[in-house]
């Protein structure tokens, strides 16, 4: 994925989750602590049924963009994460959300120095 296209990922799921009102939404971003993609989005629904809600709007609007991806966890949905490729998104029901502290975990994580 080019980084317009990417950038153009971000932009469709922060707007999408705007959009449909998830809350705490926040990017962070991944270059050099992970290959599994560049950016990584969380945000809360207010229950599993917006949950799942926020999750299928973000999907939806992928698609019609043109932008594959793959979602796991609807069916509970007290987290859903969609696989936009370099775009990670994690909708979460707050307390799960609470549990699991990904803002914390990938902020923490430091980037290995060339030297080792």
């Amino acid at each position: 994925m080019t980084e317009k296209s990417e950038d153009a990922v971000l932009n469709i799921v922060q707007k999408t989750l705007e959009d449909n009102k998830a809350e705490d939404i926040v990017v962070i971003d991944l270059r050099g602590k992970t290959s599994i993609a560049n950016q990584m989005v969380v945000a809360s629904g207010t229950s599993q049924r917006h949950v799942a809600a926020l999750a299928e709007h973000v999907t939806q609007a992928l698609k019609a963009a043109g932008y594959p991806s793959t979602t796991e966890g609807e069916g509970k949905a007290d987290w859903v994460l969609i696989d936009a490729y370099d775009v990670i998104v994690h909708i979460f029901k707050p307390e799960v959300r609470g549990f699991y502290s990904l803002e914390k975990m990938w902020s923490s994580v430091k980037t290995r120095s060339a030297a080792l």
